[in-house]
């Protein structure tokens, strides 16, 4: 514990992390390697910490690194309770083709995570959202998803994803926008009637 126990196991290669949210907090050191597959991944994952015979049901919850070299300087998890909600960011993965996409328009992702506050069981490696509906000009909003068992904690007009418009379709819509149809001829003028002849002279 303390500044000098952490550049110590620092110097030793070791990073020090720390699980709260259990019985007790627990402080620990590992290899920098070990948190790899955790650490440096899109992915949601669960991790299993065995320390002193124990395994704790973690989730990674807070990172630092080293400004200059980049270097993992500390990790923090949240320990799982089973009767205990737990907030969570899970990734979005969108399937299926936009009809707008279909159409002719270029698909947008705005969102690629949804913070959710549920139990622990039924945490998931991802949140899948259906976008074939989607139609060009179309969005698919946080208040779309539709997850049991999950409070999704994002704001629900946020866009999660949207269609819009290419530059050649932009392009078409604009020459048909200013496009005219071609005049009619004029009508041809008709003669003007005679003006009738001057009295003769007497």
């Amino acid at each position: 514990m303390g500044k000098k126990a952490t550049r110590q196991l620092r110097s030793q290669g070791l990073v020090p992390g720390l699980i709260y949210g259990g019985a007790k907090d627990i402080s620990f050191a590992t290899s920098a390697k070990a948190f790899k597959p955790l650490v440096y991944t899109p992915d949601f994952q669960l991790a299993e910490i065995k320390l002193n015979g124990q395994t704790h049901k973690c989730i990674l919850k807070d990172l630092q690194f080293d400004k200059v070299d980049e270097s993992l300087l500390h990790v923090d998890f949240l320990e799982l309770v089973e009767d205990k909600k737990v907030i969570a960011n899970l990734p979005l993965k969108l399937t299926g083709t936009p009809a707008g996409v279909k159409a002719g328009g270029k698909l947008t992702v705005k969102m690629k995570t949804l913070k959710v506050k549920t139990f622990p069981k039924y945490l998931k490696e991802n949140i899948e959202v259906d976008i074939t509906s989607l139609e060009l000009n179309g969005n698919i909003r946080v208040e779309d998803v539709q997850e049991k068992n999950y409070e999704i904690l994002n704001s629900p007009r946020i866009p999660i994803a949207s269609v819009g418009l290419t530059r050649a379709l932009k392009q078409e819509e604009a020459a048909a926008a200013t496009a005219t149809p071609t005049a009619a001829a004029p009508a041809a003028a008709t003669p003007a009637a005679k003006a009738p002849a001057k009295a003769a002279k007497k």
